[in-house]
């Protein structure tokens, strides 16, 4: 009897150390992954102006000054308080910076690097949530090949950085039902989705953590450690609140708090609002071939709602959708919070299905949905093909996209199992084609050529030259690669500067300049479509 129990208790070690081996390779399996996705190909694509363009001055700025003058936390903008955005990430960039100068590849590489760091974080969310592997292992493939998390991922924007955090603080959550200790790390999840992207996504993530928690696991919230968490979290934003407020005054609070969040959700800005249902669009327009499955998970979720991961993606679902309907500005990446659940939910569908006896039937709408996503394709990849030289890496993208529908498509037709790993490689090696060309910015195409404008004013004007352009707004990603302000001006503005300065410097696109008319003066450089003049200074 002794001997058996000594044998017994050998057995369950080696299971238990094999299990830690298996987990830790999925972990490391999907973080590098995620890190050759989100961060190949990021220096060929100029800076976007806006948000990447900005951000990229404000780390910048941080970059070169010292570390006591406290930019780090209260970033500032040609020297004035920049209160648009929150610290955390301009900080990261101002750190890649000094390591490897100011580029591209610096400026998205550390919002790329956290963006990947989220995958093997809802593998992990998974892993608390289902009581299979499997589960948790097609959800996190769904949420690795999701089109536009890649892609804003990458971008040097906060909201992937924010997705990984908020992550984060939902792992510690779910962990903490089996150890409240981990409620301490959900404080600095919380803590740190502040420090991102501001109070409000803190405040909406924290409210469908608590209906999840009273739903499923109340005591929980009678946990010392669950209050201290929170504590710990509210206590570092409090006080850079505070600090903001000392600083500056009630501007910290308004312009931090209302012009950066509050008006987005109650008032259109600049006549972009859109109709309330765009961002839940944008979300099923994009998020394919997932689609299919998300609707049946959802409906697995509600016939399951028992089960906690069902709770989870139930509350995570309909209370962000509410919330961002409610927002009169609407944005792609708005919508980039509500993908953990929709991946949680195929992810469930899909092992659910992996398990379905073998004589039972796909649904029909299963493969005809694939069959049109295959077609759809291939008349783009043709599209591409024979537009010229060019496109052709466009044409090979969405021909292995087509392929990999295609036989996704008659493997559920034969009710073939392999088609859900067909889908996942395949679209996999579908997005790191598309991440290796230059398209993968098609949301946001730049004007002008930014950086052969950049060049020519930083090497052709002289140090702290102001330079009027005829840009109807500023361009801050100019201003990042030119090193110069660029200020815009309309058409009398510009002619009243070349009459009344000295030795005034236009940067003109060519119809302006045709228009214009102007004296004439020395063309110092062109570039395509647009030409910067001086004065002769004799």
């Amino acid at each position: 009897m002794e001997r058996q129990t000594f044998t017994w208790g050998l057995s369950g070690s080696k299971i238990r150390r094999t299990e830690r081996w298996i987990e830790g390779l999925w972990l490391l399996g999907l973080l590098l992954a995620a890190l050759l996705l989100f961060s190949v190909n990021l220096a060929t694509v100029p800076l976007q102006d806006w948000r990447e363009g900005t951000i990229a001055l404000v780390a910048r700025e941080i970059a070169t000054v010292s570390m006591e003058s406290w930019q780090w936390l209260y970033p500032k903008l040609d020297g004035k308080p920049y209160l648009e955005e929150a610290p955390l990430l301009p900080s990261l960039i101002a750190g890649a910076y000094k390591l490897g100068g100011f580029n591209e590849w610096t400026t998205r590489l550390p919002g790329a690097i956290l963006s990947a760091f989220s995958v093997p974080l809802l593998y992990s969310i998974g892993r608390e949530l289902f009581p299979s592997r499997q589960s948790a292992i097609f959800s996190g493939l769904i949420y690795l090949t999701f089109l536009p998390l890649a892609c804003t991922g990458r971008f040097a924007i906060a909201d992937g950085t924010a997705l990984c955090f908020v992550l984060l603080m939902m792992w510690c959550i779910l962990r903490s039902r089996r150890d409240f200790r981990t409620s301490l790390g959900a404080g600095i999840g919380l803590s740190l989705i502040c420090f991102t992207k501001g109070i409000l996504l803190g405040l909406l993530i924290l409210a469908i953590a608590l209906l999840f928690l009273c739903w499923d696991t109340p005591r929980l919230l009678k946990s010392g450690y669950w209050w201290l968490g929170l504590l710990l979290g509210s206590v570092p934003v409090a006080a850079w609140y505070a600090g903001g407020l000392l600083q500056y005054g009630e501007s910290f609070l308004t312009i931090g708090i209302d012009s950066q969040s509050l008006q987005r959700l109650l008032s259109p800005i600049e006549g972009q609002s859109s109709a309330p249902w765009y961002d839940l669009g944008e979300t099923l327009l994009f998020s394919a071939p997932w689609l299919l499955f998300w609707p049946y998970g959802l409906r697995l979720a509600w016939e399951h709602r028992n089960w906690g991961w069902a709770k989870l993606v139930l509350i995570w679902t309909s209370v962000y959708v509410f919330a961002i309907t409610l927002t009169l500005i609407k944005l792609p990446w708005y919508s980039l919070p509500i993908y953990p659940a929709l991946a949680l939910a195929g992810g469930a569908q899909l092992a659910e299905v992996w398990n379905w006896p073998s004589r039972k039937s796909y649904p029909r709408i299963w493969s005809l949905g694939l069959m049109l996503l295959a077609l759809g394709a291939v008349g783009i990849s043709i599209y591409f093909g024979i537009r010229g030289s060019s496109d052709r890496s466009l044409a090979v993208i969405f021909a292995s996209l087509a392929l990999t529908m295609a036989m996704a498509a008659v493997l559920v037709a034969r009710r073939d199992l392999q088609f859900i790993l067909i889908l996942f490689w395949g679209t996999y090696i579908s997005l790191l084609l598309f991440m290796t060309s230059p398209y993968w910015v098609w949301q946001l195409k730049a004007a002008y050529p930014v950086t052969d404008i950049g060049a020519i004013l930083r090497l052709r004007t002289p140090e702290s030259q102001l330079i009027y352009a005829s840009f109807p707004s500023e361009r801050p990603a100019l201003k990042f690669y030119s090193d110069r302000q660029v200020i815009p001006a309309s058409n009398s503005e510009l002619k009243q500067h070349w009459e009344q300065d000295k030795q005034p410097y236009l940067l003109l696109d060519i119809n302006t300049f045709n228009q214009l008319d102007l004296e004439p003066g020395q063309k110092i450089a062109t570039a395509i479509g647009w030409v910067l003049i001086t004065k002769d200074s004799n």
